[in-house]
C-alpha cells in the first residue's frame, strides 16, 4: 500500500474544498489534521461493547399525532386576506 504524503493530501483537499492555501496555511492545516487524527485514533482505544450507539445528546422524541382535517373549506375567509380578488381567486399583476 502506498503512503500518501502530507503534502499530496493537502493539496486533494485544496481541489475538494476549491480553495487555495498558502504554504503556511498548509502546514497549520496539516498540523490541525495530525491532532484530529491522533485524537481519533485515541477514541479507538476505548471499549464500546454493549454501548448503544445515539443520534443526539439528548433524548428526543418524534411525536406522531393523526392528522385530521378540522375545517375542510375555509375558501373564503383566505380570500378575505387577499388585496385583490376576482371570480373568487386572487387577482395578481400579469407577468410576462
Amino acid at each position: 500500500m502506498k503512503k500518501i504524503s502530507w503534502d499530496d493530501t493537502m493539496e486533494y483537499l485544496e481541489i475538494l474544498s476549491q480553495i487555495s492555501l498558502t504554504e503556511e496555511e498548509k502546514q497549520e492545516t496539516a498540523g490541525e489534521l495530525k491532532k484530529i487524527l491522533a485524537y481519533m485514533e485515541k477514541l479507538e482505544e476505548l471499549d464500546t461493547d454493549g454501548v448503544e450507539p445515539m443520534s443526539h445528546v439528548f433524548p428526543v422524541q418524534n411525536v406522531f399525532r393523526e392528522d385530521i382535517v378540522e375545517r375542510e373549506d375555509q375558501w373564503e375567509a383566505l380570500l378575505e386576506n387577499a388585496p385583490q380578488k376576482k371570480e373568487g381567486q386572487y387577482l395578481v399583476p400579469k407577468t410576462v
